[in-house]
């Protein structure tokens, strides 16, 4: 089975497809002077786009992974980003770990494994 590889940089590709599953690299916030709630958003908005660039959507997510800087201080607004943002869904199989992150203003990461149509 093939793999077709979407905005591709010379390091990564933000996602892979294979038959009818989709695999999105990491998404983070493009602005990370914004606090937990705007990195949350932002890192939401990306992923609807690239899993719409995958021809698929949310309601199609199998699983995502959430990594938090400090999960004791960021959960409840993280939480209250993702419950907006999947208040027209059924809810969606997830894990929230803290991690820490690649740069100390990263303050969210999520990855996500969706199916298309």
């Amino acid at each position: 089975m093939s793999v077709q590889r979407l905005h591709v940089s010379k390091r990564f590709s933000e996602i892979a497809i294979s038959g009818n599953l989709v695999h999105l690299a990491g998404q983070l916030a493009e602005d990370l002077s914004l606090a937990i709630r705007g990195q949350t958003q932002q890192t939401l908005d990306l992923i609807d786009r690239f899993l719409a660039d995958a021809g698929t959507d949310k309601s199609h997510i199998l699983s995502v992974m959430i990594f938090l800087k400090d999960i004791e201080n960021d959960y409840a607004g993280m939480n209250e980003i993702w419950d907006a943002w999947c208040a027209d869904i059924q809810a969606l199989p997830r894990t929230c770990v803290e991690a820490k992150m690649y740069r100390p203003d990263v303050l969210v990461e999520m990855t996500v494994v969706a199916v298309k149509p």
